[in-house]
């Protein structure tokens, strides 16, 4: 088990609590983050019952699960359920000799797809005039289906106010990401996350332990293990909007993904790119951003205005370099020519948004106060009017923070390029970006100046931060991996 310390002790935590009486936990997040691996560890350490659901009608649901119930009981003949009100009762009666006993249901939008009134029943088991027919089941409902799953609890759904654990398992962060990979050199990792992401099961039952050995070797390994049709990876992004309950219609989705991974983040400009009309994007990007396929995330600066960003880096790195070619990639051997004319593409479509948002990350969860000045309340990216120049700058890291005087100030703003060895001029664009936010009263003469580079800077840029070490920092990979 790596890094899932948290999770791993909440839930061990709830599968112990004490009491005569049943109690319920849900358990939610992406695909592919481990939640399974988490569960399947809980009910093997405690002894408990764990059954998986199948999308399937709801009379071969109840025969599995009576199969299973009986299996965990050491009975030779299954329990033959008609509906789901015997068996939630009989799983509740399940706890042996009134110490806590740990049941999962794994997979349980399946089972809520085709019996609705199965939370109904499950809230009705867990009422108090229930209770006292109940033994102490701890019992813990999961699912990857995040629109579902956060509408268990959420308003007046039968389940709400019930649970005594929600917990959301999530994917691991670029640092955490770099440690599971096993990979040392900061660009590499870096490159590595912009394609797979935090996702713990891309490094294991997707590429078999499959991983960049360094720089050298990066290029390769796309090919063999990403771009290659025999892998599990090439074919994964596509089915990671197939498995989502939520999307029916998945060429209108994949052509919302297409369109975000093109840079256009706006409504406007994604319905542009569609060739459709703003208000018709208004549900299909609600559902994508339900089932955590989407970010919606505010302007730093103006509140009235927000974008759009991929949330899962491998669901980017294919539209954006695998679906164009994907006649191409489909064809065994082409992969590296494919990978060779797509190098642009990569660098500025996928390498550049994401090294952005590995900034804003590293500012808002790594940066130590005395990076910032203060301490940090938001990290948001930005745009700047300039009226005299009539344009405006884009500010890739905005933090935001408290000036202990219970008021929200500019801390920060910053610059990232990936490919870019950053000079003199980055630096006199952030203090013209400052002497706008100076006029309109956000920023102060004390707003630091950060520059973001993943190809260094020049020796001018730092002599200046050497002279001016608080007020303009400079931020590389090495930094960004293992600094504050």
């Amino acid at each position: 088990m790596f890094d899932r310390d948290f999770e791993w002790a909440e839930l061990t935590r709830f599968a112990a609590l004490p009491g005569p009486r049943a109690a319920l936990g849900v358990v939610s997040g992406r695909r592919r983050q481990g939640k399974t691996f988490l569960l399947d560890a809980l009910t093997r350490a405690s002894g408990g019952f764990m059954f998986t659901a199948t999308e399937t009608t709801e009379a071969d649901a109840l025969r599995q699960f009576g199969q299973a119930l009986a299996h965990h009981r050491g009975q030779s003949t299954p329990f033959r359920f008609l509906h789901w009100d015997e068996a939630v009762t009989e799983l509740m009666r399940s706890a042996d000799q009134g110490s806590p006993t740990t049941a999962v249901i794994d997979e349980f939008p399946f089972l809520a797809k085709a019996s609705p009134a199965l939370p109904s029943i499950i809230q009705r088991a867990l009422d108090p005039a229930a209770q006292h027919t109940n033994t102490p089941v701890r019992l813990l409902l999961c699912g990857s289906a995040l629109s579902f799953m956060g509408g268990l609890l959420a308003g007046n759904a039968p389940l709400r106010g019930r649970a005594g654990l929600e917990l959301i398992v999530p994917t691991l962060d670029f640092r955490l990401a770099a440690e599971f990979w096993e990979i040392t050199d900061p660009r590499t990792a870096l490159l590595t996350n912009a394609i797979v992401g935090g996702t713990p099961a891309y490094r294991r039952e997707f590429t078999q332990g499959d991983a960049p050995a360094g720089a050298d070797d990066f290029d390769a390994w796309v090919t063999r293990a990403v771009l290659n049709p025999a892998r599990p990876l090439f074919r994964e992004a596509r089915y990671l909007l197939a498995e989502e309950p939520e999307l029916h219609d998945t060429a209108l989705y994949h052509s919302v993904l297409a369109a975000i991974a093109s840079g256009n983040t706006a409504r406007g400009g994604i319905a542009d790119y569609l060739g459709r009309k703003s208000t018709d994007l208004a549900h299909p990007l609600s559902v994508l951003q339900d089932v955590g396929m989407i970010t919606h995330e505010a302007d730093a600066f103006r509140r009235n205005r927000s974008a759009y960003r991929i949330a899962e880096p491998l669901v980017a790195f294919y539209h954006a370099v695998m679906r164009p070619a994907w006649g191409d990639l489909e064809r065994p051997g082409r992969a590296p020519a494919v990978w060779r004319r797509t190098q642009s593409t990569f660098r500025s479509k996928v390498v550049g948004p994401h090294f952005e948002q590995v900034c804003r990350q590293w500012a808002r969860w790594h940066a130590s106060p005395e990076t910032h000045g203060g301490q940090v309340t938001r990290v948001a990216a930005g745009t700047v009017n300039d009226p005299a120049a009539r344009t405006s700058h884009e500010v890739d890291v905005a933090v935001h923070g408290d000036s202990g005087e219970g008021r929200e100030v500019l801390l920060a703003i910053g610059e990232a390029k990936w490919n870019d060895r950053m000079g003199r001029g980055h630096l006199e664009r952030l203090q013209h970006i400052r002497s706008l936010l100076i006029d309109r009263g956000i920023a102060t003469d004390t707003t630091r100046l950060q520059c973001y580079s993943g190809a260094g800077f020049t020796d001018e840029l730092h002599a200046l931060a050497e002279n001016d070490p608080h007020h303009l920092q400079l931020i590389g990979p090495q930094r960004l991996y293992h600094g504050e």
